[in-house]
């Protein structure tokens, strides 16, 4: 019986140090993209669609090992579903045009303290519990971003004389303060950004995240942009994931309408970073568990990355 007992202990050492091994190798794979990324920023922008059910312990922890393995995380978060869902329990009305959500003063209020409020701080707390130090800002801090008024206009059916949009307190970053931010980094804390401005008027604005998260992507001369959302990425006509595509090959499926829907102005949002010098702008689905982690360590990522060539 003894003998067997040996044997079983073997057997069951040998398994561990099996799994050893394996986790061994995963760690030497990844050493050439912690090199890669070592004190680079990466824009992370984490989507109210992909937050829908509260903060991932995954994302939180990928964001730590982030970190730690040497890089610079910046997390702008959105949080539409979660404003949409308190407007209805106020009952605020609340409309669209062409995607942007019209925002009156009493709507703002509510958007406000969704965002740089309840959001934000679940962010923070879920970083803080897995072991980082991120801190909450509202893009009115420290003047990180300054804003104006978004300004549209659609043409008349009748007259066809172009008639402005009025969007309320809807605005688009007009400059961001990057030395905010590095100010942060540099003690060793991760900045997660509300996208909320603030006007030349003093009025506070409602900004769309990914727009923001481009933005400090580019003030930030970030290696990566990531777009953590609820789909693969950019799908073909077959509805196949298109793994990488140039900025060219990318404009060139938005006037074919292979791109369509709330993808084009995620899409015009990698462009516009790329084109300003972010080296490399990536659409991930945030469901999937640890999926920070499957783009920046391994070769073959996991969703849709635009380059400039």
């Amino acid at each position: 019986m003894a003998m067997q007992d040996d044997g079983g202990s073997q057997d069951k050492r040998m398994r561990i140090m099996a799994r050893w091994r394996s986790t061994a190798l995963i760690l030497v794979e990844a050493l050439p993209y912690i090199l890669k990324y070592d004190s680079k920023t990466i824009v992370v922008k984490f989507g109210g669609n992909a937050m829908t059910g509260g903060v991932t312990e995954d994302f939180a922890q990928d964001v730590v090992l982030m970190k730690q393995t040497g890089m610079d995380p910046v997390i702008v978060h959105g949080g539409g579903p979660q404003i949409g869902s308190m407007l209805k329990r106020l009952a605020i009305p609340s409309t669209f045009i062409d995607g942007l959500r019209v925002t009156d003063a009493a709507a703002m209020e509510v958007v406000e303290m969704v965002l740089s409020g309840t959001i934000n701080k679940k962010i923070v707390s879920g970083i803080n519990a897995a072991g980082g130090h991120a801190v909450g800002l509202s893009g009115k801090d420290g003047n990180l971003i300054r804003a104006r008024k978004v300004m549209k206009t659609k043409l008349d059916p009748e007259t066809g004389k172009k008639l402005p949009i009025d969007y309320g307190f809807v605005g688009e970053p007009a400059s961001i303060n990057p030395e905010v931010l590095t100010t942060f980094l540099k003690s060793n804390m991760i900045p997660v950004i509300a996208p909320v401005g603030i006007g030349d008027d003093g009025m506070t604005y409602n900004i769309n995240a990914d727009t923001v998260a481009g933005a400090v992507s580019s003030a930030m001369r970030a290696e990566r942009l990531v777009l953590l959302t609820d789909v693969e990425g950019v799908l073909d006509a077959s509805g196949k994931l298109i793994q990488k595509l140039t900025v060219t090959e990318a404009r060139a499926l938005i006037s074919s309408g292979t791109i369509s829907g709330g993808m084009i102005p995620k899409i015009e949002t990698a462009i516009a970073a790329v084109e300003s010098g972010v080296k490399a702008a990536v659409i991930l689905d945030g469901r999937i568990p640890h999926v920070l982690l499957l783009e920046l360590f391994t070769p073959h990522g996991a969703g849709t990355l635009i380059t400039a060539e």
